[in-house]
């Protein structure tokens, strides 16, 4: 009988708060039960109330429903959300409820007075095997018929099969025990537990018939790398995996080898691989170069791709005796924009084994069409391919896994419980438990970095040139950043319209825009500094030999440099996402063949998938907003296969929204990082929610408003404060770059104390490689892992270009004075001999090695700078229109904020007055920013006495102001 839809009679939770409760969540159900109008029928009309009841959604799909006891609420419901959502309960569940209070309400109530007579059987999950369940009041005592099979604890004999005995079971149900109800949740168990088993067996088998010679180690025509061999057995005996290997390491062969090693395992006979448009060619090549497998790549209009897709059909049902149609591909390509319109043709039609989603961040984003369409994929196994499963959330790591198996991490709302922390509104204000979520993921997960498996790989050198702007880019862009700023002003007073997001979004692109060239937003001004510093690199590229690869996010601006190639007569490629797809192939193999083409101009259209080791240095006119793309458009040349050394160079804007990217990049990176690379290494990173934390996050990433003259001038530089950032990290990479194993050494004695008594490193000639060895009072292992750790820690501490500073750090040995004592007398003895290695005794005094700050203190720091910028800015409007009370309360407010921001570099109290930051014990860290801050408000306000009077007598140990 079909439901009415009543009016909700209780109100769902706030949207915007994410701290719902478990009845909060059960309140929601109610409500989807109640507007769904399921149509609900009792398949077993003999029990009115404790029945199985099937729930028809309007979709057409049908759920069971198994009342199991009406006093307790105990159901139990064969849809995914009853699975995964630890309620206990759900909207078809609840929908039942519904029905029964209506439709059998006097049954309803006798039943929770008396309870169930039924006797149910359902799996164990814990010990993996069948039991007895009594629901009710009546006898707990195993009948006779049934003692057979399960013993008086109620569990199934260990001599018995399940998967036998359940057929025998729903027989007697059917006939002399109506009361016996063999649960619908067994079939799910069942079949999980054959595939368990099978898997085990089947990896079995295939390492006998390898040892035995009978089958090749290999699945491929060549070799695969040791760690590329652990990610086919990965993927093809996990079944549903994530394989987030870093760019350039061969995911998309792992893959081919795991669905090749499926096939002759006969599980694999058909599999779909979903990819971007312009990776299908290369999925081709990889396809062809590596098995003799079949490929079919799908292009066309739907008609054309429908037919395709029936055609796998008609083929099975075409009669033996006729003549046998040409065999069908073995792997079918479609890039995802095919897959949503033909999501069910592929589930009907095509019937894949094996479901492969290349370059799967395009499902990151768990509420678009696209990943709620991908997500509808059917197969038994599914790979999920990706060098970058976080980019700038969690949420994003959450969505790819939901695609594999939702009951990993759960429903989105345990998943927040799980890992974010709230503020008072309940928006999520910080990550927690970052170490539970890797822990959470890793029976599916298999991640390898390049410093881990590639020894081989040649260096990278990543170089940054500032590039300063032309006046006219100047011009422009303070009028784009002066919009932005009045809408940050705005959002600190109330929140910003739908149309002012859209607003502020567009002017931050347009200022992005404009720090490459002009020319992108105003076709008849071709002004472009970046393109002079390129053309310098290309030519010097040029006359090197060495091939170039040019991203920018801007098809324009490769216009650019496309047109200076021409007047040069410099042979180049193009490819963006106005080439068609068949066409991008000829650039690509023209880019690889002909050493003559030098250049390969590319949107980010070509920042995944390609493998274009043939170029040696990579030139970004632009940075991404996040660095998992920009590590996708580098590893198209620092890759596999790699034999020169790899330069990458960023062409960054001076003194504008790109040169406040890096900072914004570095805490994303360190968010992957957490979770995937260095699991246990941060606990909790805090982000910020909300319109305030927009409103710091775009304030950090612009000035403040335009003021009028040169001093407001934006790019102008006569109020830029010092940043005290820059300074912290020139003198740690002044002294590691003097003496890397002395600055790690006083690194290490600053965090352990007296308990180190002495460190010595010791170099062997031979590879140039050195170790190390601190010597400790007693409990070496102990101390070994502490200063593993804190290795670890200096160079993830270190920002940006921190895996360099990670190849440059010597090893490290700890062991204790007594050991150190028994090693020397030994020598002493004659009975053991010093070895050859250069030793040094290293100082653990003296300089100090500086601490770097942590990701949180970073990011306060910089706050603070940048808070302190935007107050200097408005001193200066204030005092140029004659403002001079307000102008001075701004002043103060620079000096208070500058003075925060070096307390957090120096780890000292933040102060709470202009008094407090030039007075004992912060006197000392104004040492280098007290002149420069003076002589800068000298220019910014000349004239301008009571400022300059309390600034000399604030700091009176340098020279004063001039007034």
């Amino acid at each position: 009988m079909r439901q009415r839809k009543p009016k909700a009679t209780q109100n769902a939770p706030a949207t915007y708060d994410w701290r719902t409760t478990d009845q909060d969540e059960i309140a929601r159900r109610v409500i989807r039960a109640q507007e769904a109008g399921f149509r609900i029928v009792n398949t077993d009309p003999r029990h009115p109330v404790h029945s199985t009841f099937q729930v028809h959604s309007g979709a057409d799909r049908r759920y069971g429903v198994e009342v199991r006891n009406a006093a307790t609420r105990e159901v139990f419901c064969t849809c995914v959300d009853f699975r995964v959502n630890g309620l206990g309960t759900c909207k078809h569940c609840e929908a039942v409820w519904i029905h029964l209070q209506r439709r059998q309400r006097t049954a309803l109530g006798s039943a929770r007075k008396q309870g169930s007579q039924r006797i149910e059987v359902l799996p164990d999950w814990v010990r993996q095997t069948l039991r007895i369940a009594w629901a009710g009041s009546g006898s707990s005592r195993v009948p006779g018929s049934l003692r057979r099979w399960f013993g008086e604890d109620g569990l199934l004999r260990s001599n018995l099969d399940p998967e036998s005995i359940v057929p025998r079971l729903r027989s007697l149900a059917l006939g002399s025990l109506p009361d016996l109800r063999v649960s619908q949740e067994i079939d799910s168990w069942l079949e999980r537990r054959a595939r368990e088993v099978e898997r085990r067996d089947l990896r079995h088998l295939y390492e006998l018939k390898v040892q035995s010679g009978e089958w090749p180690i290999q699945e491929t025509r060549v070799p695969l790398f040791p760690y590329q061999r652990e990610g086919m057995l990965h993927l093809a005996f996990t079944e549903r995996a994530l394989l987030a290997d870093e760019m350039g390491l061969g995911k998309t062969i792992q893959a081919i080898a795991a669905c090749a090693l499926l096939n002759r395992l006969g599980k694999a006979q058909r599999v779909l691989v979903v990819t971007p448009a312009s990776l299908k060619a290369e999925w081709e090549e990889q396809i062809r170069r590596f098995t003799s497998l079949d490929c079919h790549l799908v292009y066309g209009g739907r008609h054309k791709r429908v037919a395709f897709l029936r055609s796998f059909v008609e083929q099975a049902l075409r009669p033996t005796s006729e003549v046998p149609a040409p065999a069908k591909p073995f792997f079918v390509v479609m890039n995802y924009e095919q897959v949503i319109p033909d999501i069910s043709e592929i589930n009907d039609l095509l019937r894949p084994d094996v479901v492969i989603l290349d370059e799967a961040q395009r499902i990151k984003n768990w509420n678009t069409r696209t990943a709620l369409t991908i997500k509808r994929l059917r197969s038994r196994y599914a790979f999920v391919l990706t060098g970058t499963p976080i980019e700038n959330r969690i949420d994003e790591l959450r969505s790819l896994v939901d695609f594999l198996d939702p009951a990993i991490l759960g429903p989105l709302f345990r998943f927040n419980r799980d890992f974010y922390e709230f503020d008072e509104r309940g928006r999520p204000v910080a990550y927690k438990n970052l170490p539970g979520l890797h822990e959470r993921v890793r029976p599916i997960l298999l991640r390898r970095r390049k410093a881990e498996v590639e020894t081989e790989l040649p260096p990278r050198t990543d170089r940054q040139l500032l590039v300063p702007m032309s006046e006219a880019q100047k011009k422009a862009y303070g009028s784009y950043e002066g919009e932005v700023v009045k809408l940050v002003q705005i959002a600190q007073r109330r929140p910003l319209t739908e149309k002012e997001q859209e607003s502020m979004q567009i002017h931050l692109g347009m200022m992005r825009m404009t720090c490459d060239t002009t020319f992108i937003l105003d076709p008849g001004d071709r002004t472009c500094p970046k393109l002079e510093e390129l053309a310098r690199i290309l030519e010097e590229c040029r006359d090197n030999g060495a091939q170039v690869i040019v991203f920018s996010e801007w098809e324009r601006m490769l216009q650019l440099v496309r047109d200076w190639c021409l007047q040069q007569g410099i042979r180049h490629a193009w490819h963006t996402g106005s080439v068609p797809q068949k066409a991008r192939r000829a650039e690509i193999n023209a880019f690889k063949s002909d050493p003559e083409c030098l250049v390969f101009l590319t949107t980010d259209a070509g920042a995944t998938g390609l493998n274009l080791q043939n170029a040696s240095v990579v030139v970004n006119c632009d940075l991404p907003w996040n660095p998992a793309k920009l590590e996708q458009r580098i590893a198209r040349a620092w890759r596999k296969n790699q034999t020169r050394p790899v330069t990458v160079i960023h062409l960054i804007s001076e003194n504008t929204i790109e040169h406040r990217m890096l900072t914004t990049l570095a805490t994303k990176r360190a968010l992957a990082e957490s979770v995937l690379d260095k699991p246990g290494s941060v606990e909790r990173i805090e982000f910020g929610s909300g319109r305030q934390a927009m409103i710091d996050r775009v304030r950090s990433l612009v000035g403040s408003p335009a003021t009028h003259g040169s001093t407001g001038s934006p790019g102008s530089g006569t109020t830029r404060l010092p940043d005290p950032l820059d300074a912290e990290k020139q003198q740690i990479c002044q002294l590691f770059e003097r003496d890397p194993a002395t600055t790690l050494a006083r690194f290490a004695a600053t965090r352990l104390g007296p308990a180190v008594v002495s460190c010595s490193e010791r170099r062997r000639p031979a590879d140039g490689s050195s170790t190390l060895y601190f010597i400790v009072e007693r409990d070496a292992s102990g101390f070994r892992t502490q200063l593993e750790s804190l290795r670890g820690e200096f160079c993830a501490r270190m920002g940006d270009g921190h895996a360099t500073f990670d190849a440059r750090l010597p090893a490290v040995e700890v062991i204790d004075r007594q050991t150190q004592e028994t090693i020397e007398r030994l020598i002493a003895s004659g009975l053991l001999l010093r070895a050859d290695p250069t030793e040094r005794a290293l100082s653990l005094s003296g300089e100090p090695a500086p601490i770097p700050l942590t990701a949180e203190e970073t990011e306060r720091c910089q706050a603070g700078h940048s808070r302190a910028q935007h107050a200097l800015r408005r001193a200066c409007v204030l005092g140029e229109a004659g403002f001079d009370p307000e102008c001075h309360a701004s002043l103060v407010e620079t000096c208070l904020h500058l003075a925060g921001a070096l307390a957090i570099l120096h780890r000292l109290p933040e102060p709470a007055s202009l008094k407090d930051a030039f007075t004992a014990p912060h006197e000392s860290m104004w040492r280098d920013s007290a002149p420069i801050l003076r002589n800068l408000l000298a220019e910014t306000l000349p004239g301008w006495r009571p400022v300059a009077k309390a600034l000399n007598q604030a700091m009176p140990d340098v020279a004063p102001l001039r007034t």
